[in-house]
């Protein structure tokens, strides 16, 4: 592994905007370049100093201690893109994004692959798309003040794991130019289906690197916060998602911070997760709904000190929780290396480890 504490080609990244090459997009799992899971490369930044050290996933302990919390959220990720037919026979694809009150769900209408996928805008309230197997979504309202998202109700024939699972597909973007399978999308510790989204900063772990950092004294607390679709045309951002916070998670997050320890989420969605359910004082409750918390510099962070990410686009939402837990210009710095470096963006890309 190797420190470095300066980008060796300056990148301006002002207002956290900044120019992210096509040949950086991460189109395929790691496993169809050769790699292991954890194979991916890592970026490890701390804010004390405002070191940048570059390494494998795999060498994660190598920057944890024992005591340790590592904060994972097991949701699991469904196939949830379907094919959709409006009634004047114009295809779609619906994904949907988030189960909501009263079993309804927020979703967004997409113009099929050979289209270009680019959000479908037209549609209208009281609509109703044809969907395999003689099932329909019957659209109701826009949601909340987005163009893309719509709330919806489902008529299926069978339950929605079982539609799901014969007639769906996992949601994929431009840059990932074939389907791959459902395990493709899946982190090792997911326990219960409900992201429209991988949560993808876990997708690196495999069990014998689990195995290794509990041995090792660093602890894994579970929490669950469904993820609904992303939002890269409009960098919208984030809206209400499910989350559950255990009792036991609460504890042993209580617990490490009295103890002087430090608590890591894996993911942007298990700090949502936390911090909605986290007090002014810094003590965090169990507690499971739906949040639409956004954590930004101004707001801070009160639940973790650290941060295991994927790396973000350009003027995401996700950036400004990021600069709620370092400094702006260590980010920029960071995301300076990376990009001077070749690191892969997305869902299968590199990871980035923020420290205090």
């Amino acid at each position: 592994m190797e420190a470095l504490s300066l980008p060796e080609r300056a990148i301006s990244l002002r207002s956290l905007d900044f120019e992210l090459p096509q040949e950086l997009e991460a189109g395929e799992p790691p496993e169809a370049r050769g790699l292991k899971r954890d194979g991916v490369r890592l970026i490890v930044s701390y804010g004390v100093d405002g070191r940048v050290v570059h390494a494998r996933f795999r060498a994660l302990g190598d920057f944890l201690e024992p005591g340790d919390v590592l904060a994972v959220n097991t949701s699991g990720t469904m196939k949830a893109a379907l094919k959709a037919r409006r009634e004047d026979g114009t295809p779609l694809e619906l994904r949907l994004s988030t189960h909501l009150p009263a079993g309804l769900w927020s979703l967004e209408l997409r113009r099929p692959a050979g289209s270009g996928a680019e959000p479908f805008r037209e549609a209208r309230a009281g609509e109703t798309l044809r969907l395999p197997d003689e099932a329909a979504a019957v659209l109701h309202a826009p949601h909340g003040e987005s163009s893309r998202l719509w709330v919806a109700t489902l008529r299926l024939p069978v339950p929605l794991a079982e539609y799901l699972d014969q007639h769906g597909a996992p949601v994929r973007y431009g840059y990932v130019e074939r389907e791959w399978p459902i395990d493709y999308y899946q982190t090792v510790y997911a326990t219960e289906p409900g992201s429209a989204e991988m949560p993808s900063a876990g997708r690196a772990f495999t069990p014998e690197l689990i195995t290794g950092l509990v041995a090792r004294g660093v602890q894994f607390a579970p929490l669950v916060l469904h993820t609904g679709v992303a939002s890269p045309e409009e960098h919208e951002p984030p809206y209400e998602e499910i989350y559950r916070v255990p009792a036991a998670t609460a504890r042993a997050i209580n617990a490490a911070r009295a103890a002087g320890r430090r608590v890591v989420a894996v993911g942007t969605t298990a700090v949502r997760a936390l911090e909605t359910v986290t007090d002014e004082g810094g003590v965090t409750h169990p507690g499971g709904g739906w949040t639409d918390l956004v954590v930004t510099p101004e707001r801070g962070v009160r639940a973790v000190d650290g941060l295991l990410t994927g790396l973000h686009e350009p003027r995401s939402s996700h950036l400004a929780m990021l600069e709620a837990m370092t400094d702006r210009r260590h980010l920029e710095d960071a995301y300076a290396q990376a990009l001077d470096r070749d690191y892969l963006w997305h869902e299968f890309g590199d990871l980035h480890l923020i420290l205090p």
